[in-house]
């Protein structure tokens, strides 16, 4: 797991990157925040009430010199941030609205994001999900051709590196979101170092049952063969034909995935959650995310239960993913 964020680090310094932390206020994100900007990794924008943020920092023997820090009740460039919310929300926002709404923070850290004041957003440590994603998907929106965004983790044991998705974001996805899904995971695994060969999951191999659910599968399938045809893509598959040779090669004798997968898109989001853990539990995996992908600039979304290590680890990842962008 070092190894994984040793790589990623390398990829970041000196990269002059700013990641917003809406919630400047909380211990774990200061601890974090003072650990990148005291190695000059990234340069961490704190979000609250300057003197208060200041005064903590200070009670937790915290260095903040390289770090910044905005009030958003208090910002010089307010009325910049102001005027391109209203044009982005495009009639669902008065002036007066945005004022207001730019008051929370945390569509204030993603107006910065959007506005290319940072470079991407790390929150969640003490806010939801929804709270976390939906400034995102209101201001900074989904790429060109992707529909919805998605999150993955990364399944991380020793040497042993895979890709987990859609496992934090979409309930019940149909064909053409399994297969942007797919897409987007295969692109997040690059950023990882990790060739993709990816497996479209479901209680089926290569049509030895017939369902609307395996159907959905295989028509996802097609469609991200079309999308990206020179993607090693395969499915669909039980997980056992995916990821053990022996299985691969009396189920799927003829794919290009004999059990040597390594992304692996599940047909659900109750299948993705319940296989994660797992992974995570029995398997004694780490899940590094979730990871949000298929948005214009990177915004991550941490547990509330997370620690600084956890903090920490999605800021590298969030910078590495605004390298990508």
């Amino acid at each position: 797991m070092s190894d994984l964020f040793t790589v990623l680090k390398e990829k970041v310094t000196g990269q002059n990157l700013r990641i917003v932390f809406p919630e400047g206020q909380d211990e774990r994100i200061l601890a974090a925040a003072g650990r990148l900007a005291a190695e000059k990794i990234i340069t961490p924008i704190l979000i609250g009430n300057i003197a208060e943020i200041e005064a903590k920092a200070k009670d937790m023997d915290i260095s903040l010199d390289s770090a910044e820090i905005y009030d958003p009740s208090n910002f010089l460039m307010m009325d910049e941030l102001v005027a391109a919310f209203v044009e982005r929300r495009k009639g669902k926002a008065t002036e007066e609205d945005a004022r207001r709404i730019l008051l929370d923070e945390n569509y204030f850290g993603t107006m910065l994001v959007y506005a290319n004041k940072a470079d991407g957003l790390v929150s969640g440590a003490a806010h939801s999900t929804a709270d976390t994603v939906r400034p995102a998907l209101q201001i900074i929106k989904t790429k060109e051709g992707v529909r919805k965004t998605s999150g993955v983790f990364i399944m991380v044991r020793d040497d042993e590196k895979y890709v987990f998705a859609d496992c934090a974001i979409n309930i019940s996805p149909d064909s053409q979101d399994l297969a942007e899904i797919a897409i987007e995971s295969a692109k997040t695994a690059r950023m990882f170092d990790i060739e993709p060969r990816v497996a479209m999951l479901s209680f089926s191999t290569k049509g030895s049952a017939k369902s609307p659910e395996t159907e959905k599968v295989s028509a996802a399938l097609e469609a991200a063969k079309v999308r990206d045809p020179l993607l090693i893509i395969d499915g669909e598959f039980q997980f056992d034909a995916a990821f053990v040779p022996s299985v691969a090669e009396k189920k799927a004798p003829d794919s290009p995935i004999q059990g040597d997968a390594n992304v692996f898109v599940f047909p659900s989001l109750e299948a993705g959650n319940i296989g994660y853990k797992i992974a995570q539990r029995l398997g004694n995996f780490e899940a590094v995310g979730p990871i949000l992908q298929g948005l214009n600039r990177p915004v991550n979304d941490l547990s509330r239960g997370c620690n600084e290590e956890d903090v920490y680890k999605l800021a590298l990842i969030t910078a590495a993913q605004a390298l990508n962008q």
